[in-house]
């Protein structure tokens, strides 16, 4: 069995920016698992500089090295590899990256789409548009033609400064159509709370993430003071938090990032609770490479998954992207891999042209 890490630098179309700053290309690390003539794909999220999990490409190798250590005996079942590392707390990026390398495997082995090894697949995932912080003309602009193009909700970074009224010009612009909007924590509680109400006038899906990543008793007080609905992203990191989180009322709605949560199996519970307990969840996504958007597409699918997710084709962020068969929208709906596991064909030039550094672990 070989486990091989690349770091991978794929470029973006264009800058994508929110309240914390701009990414002008995606950097990642992309795990193959090669035994018995499979060979599984996945991708590391964490990117080149300490994200809300407090991990980053270089801390997600080391632990994805140390994780490797389950793997020695050949693949084991996402499950077991989950239970084997229970007690590891955090590392969340690193331990999803190796959770998924299995999920695909395990669905490889068996000859099915990953859509339908993880549950009940609709057959396609519902697709949302985010657009970065921009002049909001641009914005106004992005989003018309995103509705034109068939996406099924918008959704808009949002800063301290100006978003109000960027979110009153889309508002105008779109007076009926599914608006979203993402703060990324950069609104306090209560010094913002105007500014918060003004927001709440636009009629919005849901706001995310208003406030800062590890105040959720304050996004439980917000929830009260506002008649939005309080999304959380960064805040929810396990099955645990997003239980914490419903349970005082600090969100109706989570956005499930696989990466973020420790996998597809958590996301997926994460998804189940929420839904039993009347909240709604949908799949972000971190500017993903074809690899990493093919699992969340497959996760988008499952009917856990009520509302449209950051699923866009991957031509909306890559003039060229590290696999052969990108995703294609139709009617707003992306269908999941029709191969094996994943299902996405790797453009071995592309690959080898945006990788930065290789390691071999196994």
């Amino acid at each position: 069995m070989h486990l091989r890490v690349r770091h991978v630098k794929t470029p973006l179309r264009s800058p994508f920016s929110n309240s914390a700053g701009s990414t002008v290309a995606r950097s990642a690390l992309i795990l193959e698992l090669e035994h018995g003539g499979v060979t599984a794909l996945s991708e590391c999220v964490a990117g080149d500089t300490p994200s809300f999990t407090g991990e980053d490409n270089a801390t997600a190798l080391r632990d994805i090295r140390g994780f490797a250590g389950h793997l020695r005996d050949g693949p084991t079942s996402p499950d077991e590899f989950l239970e084997r590392t229970e007690r590891v707390e955090g590392r969340q990026m690193a331990k999803a990256a190796v959770e998924m390398v299995l999920w695909d495997y395990l669905a490889k082995r068996a000859g099915r789409p990953l859509d339908r090894a993880l549950g009940r697949s609709r057959g396609y995932a519902e697709t949302g548009i985010a657009i970065g912080l921009e002049d909001p003309s641009r914005m106004v602009s992005e989003a018309k033609e995103a509705v034109a193009r068939g996406y099924k909700r918008v959704k808009v970074k949002v800063a301290r400064k100006g978003g109000v009224e960027a979110l009153r010009r889309l508002r105008e612009a779109l007076p009926e159509f599914p608006l979203s909007a993402d703060a990324n924590g950069c609104f306090s509680f209560p010094g913002d709370l105007p500014a918060l109400k003004e927001i709440d006038r636009f009629g919005l899906v849901y706001l995310e993430q208003p406030l800062g990543f590890g105040d959720l008793e304050g996004h439980a007080r917000l929830a009260k003071e506002v008649s939005t609905p309080i999304c959380l992203d960064e805040t929810v990191l396990t099955l645990e938090g997003a239980e914490d989180a419903l349970r005082i009322g600090a969100a109706e709605v989570i956005n499930v990032k696989p990466g973020r949560v420790g996998g597809l199996s958590v996301a997926m519970e994460i998804a189940r609770m929420a839904r039993g307990r009347r909240a709604h969840a949908w799949v972000g996504g971190m500017l993903e490479t074809g690899v990493g958007r093919a699992s969340n597409v497959a996760l988008a699918s499952q009917p856990e998954f009520d509302y449209p997710g950051d699923t866009s084709p991957n031509d909306r962020y890559f003039e060229r992207d590290i696999v052969r068969n990108p995703f294609e929208m139709r009617a707003g709906r992306l269908a999941p891999g029709e191969g094996p596991g994943i299902g996405v064909v790797v453009d071995a030039p592309a690959l080898e042209a945006f990788t930065v550094g290789t390691w071999e672990l196994l």
